[in-house]
């Protein structure tokens, strides 16, 4: 009578701390063994001369997210979470967006019937707050953050989207009375505005003077004014997507002071580059996302931030857009202005090879780092620890298969989203997901997708442990 429904065997398991050899005894999609000659089981998988890691978790994603009139988002929840799994990821946090005017419960009804149904890996949701009204405040959000939807975002930058700095303390002060954790996306809106408007009257409008619009200093300036408000409340903030040194000293030395200040990057800080966006005629537009990518040096100082601790998590900002669609980065309006691009790009499937390869291979973060930064600091911050993000006796059985040592060429074909380009395509990578489980079911295998539509399902998460937490962000995580 086999012991195991599952049993992966002959591996090199690494999780956030530690990195040993061990068999995985699984039954009922949980992790019930790890040892040495655990026995039999109805299906044995040979992982000898892989690693065995936690499945990746993407904590920002944006998936079928109203994009403005006329611009449609290239994926949905299908091929998303297929694009994930072939990525190594087991789980994703993708956007639930409120419109203004939109109640929060309405919005999520909208969104939940989107994904029903429709997902290859775990999902669980993040709130974007637009429309902070006294209703959403006072009723809304503490009734949502009860029923597990833990975590919400603010802008500080987009039509639509942009709060007051009142706003924001008003969203603040209820994250902080109800224990939920505040993401912020820190540009400064006026000084956006006021930079578009001169460079389109000088006539400067192809895509590469999308990031002359969004220097450092508008990023700089609203990471400062994100981190004081939060002071001022006493509330955790998530600073996400953070491109360069300017914005990253400032939450180190939020950290410094003992405040409760996180921060994020992504692959594109550290692989692309401002000048990506000066393709030939509206190829930059490619490359439009906010912020933009920046230079070498800022490259640098992302990576010391993923080093050092002050970046404890690393998403991939996944906000994708066909490229050749009059409904993508091509509409009408954006051949006129960089002003109307589309912002985003797609990187749900390369987050994982990227950080890998630049990463470890290239000997600027360890292995147990890059479990850190990929899934287990991602399931501490959002509620999702120790059932998803670890290898763990009585965790979910989410599981990648790495092969260390295979290199691979990233083109477009391979990733399976709903984009048409990659931004990377061409990037030569070494260390590439064989094999993804999602709660003991594998769902993807040597790049073919192999799970069913639907076997994804949503996550309620617990409060951060960071909102409930004090003292400087590096005590809360393992690595």
């Amino acid at each position: 009578m086999p012991t195991f429904d599952t049993l992966i065997r002959g591996g090199t398991v690494a999780t956030a701390s530690d990195t040993f050899a061990c068999d995985i005894g699984i039954c009922d999609g949980r992790i019930v063994a790890l040892g040495q000659d655990l026995g039999a089981a109805d299906t044995v998988i040979d992982a000898t001369g892989k690693l065995v890691l936690p499945g990746g978790i993407d904590s920002h994603v944006h998936l079928s997210q109203p994009s403005g009139e006329g611009i449609v988002m290239a994926d949905n929840f299908a091929s998303g979470t297929r694009s994930a799994a072939i990525g190594g990821n087991t789980t994703v946090l993708p956007f639930c967006l409120q419109e203004k005017g939109q109640s929060l419960r309405e919005a999520l009804k909208r969104y939940h019937a989107l994904a029903e149904g429709e997902c290859y890996v775990d999902v669980s949701f993040h709130l974007i707050i637009a429309d902070p009204s006294e209703q959403v405040l006072g009723q809304e959000l503490p009734a949502l953050v009860a029923d597990g939807y833990t975590s919400f975002k603010v802008f500080m930058t987009y039509e639509g989207l942009a709060l007051s700095d009142r706003e924001m303390l008003e969203v603040m002060d209820t994250a902080r009375e109800t224990g939920a954790l505040v993401m912020v996306h820190a540009e400064n809106y006026d000084a956006i505005r006021f930079l578009t408007d001169r460079l389109e009257r000088a006539g400067k409008t192809a895509p590469h003077f999308h990031g002359r619009s969004r220097p450092i200093p508008v990023e700089r300036e609203a990471t400062h004014r994100a981190i004081s408000l939060a002071e001022l409340v006493d509330v955790p903030v998530m600073i996400v997507h953070v491109s360069n040194r300017e914005a990253l000293e400032e939450i180190r030395r939020a950290q410094q002071k003992g405040l409760k200040v996180y921060g994020e990057t992504c692959p594109q800080y550290l692989v692309l580059t401002e000048r990506d966006l000066e393709g030939l005629n509206m190829e930059g537009a490619k490359y439009v996302c906010s912020p933009p990518p920046r230079d070498k040096a800022s490259q640098e100082a992302c990576w010391e931030g993923l080093q050092q601790g002050v970046f404890s998590v690393f998403s991939s900002d996944h906000c994708p857009f066909r490229y050749d669609d009059p409904q993508g980065k091509l509409a009408p309006k954006g051949r006129t202005s960089f002003r109307w691009v589309p912002n985003g790009i797609p990187g749900v499937a390369t987050r994982l090879p990227i950080l890998f390869s630049e990463g470890v291979v290239k000997g600027r973060i360890d292995l147990n780092r890059f479990v850190a930064l990929t899934a287990t600091n991602h399931a501490r911050t959002y509620g999702l620890y120790p059932r998803k993000g670890t290898i763990a006796v009585g965790s979910d059985a989410d599981i990648v298969l790495w092969d260390p040592e295979r290199t691979v060429t990233i083109t477009h074909d391979l990733l399976q989203d709903g984009s048409d380009y990659t931004p990377y395509q061409g990037l030569e990578v070494t260390g590439w997901p064989v094999l993804t489980m999602v709660r003991g079911r594998v769902v993807a295998q040597e790049g073919e997708l192999v799970g069913e539509k639907g076997y994804g399902t949503y996550l309620t998460r617990e409060k951060s442990p960071l909102a409930r937490s004090s003292g400087p962000s590096a005590s809360a995580f393992t690595a």
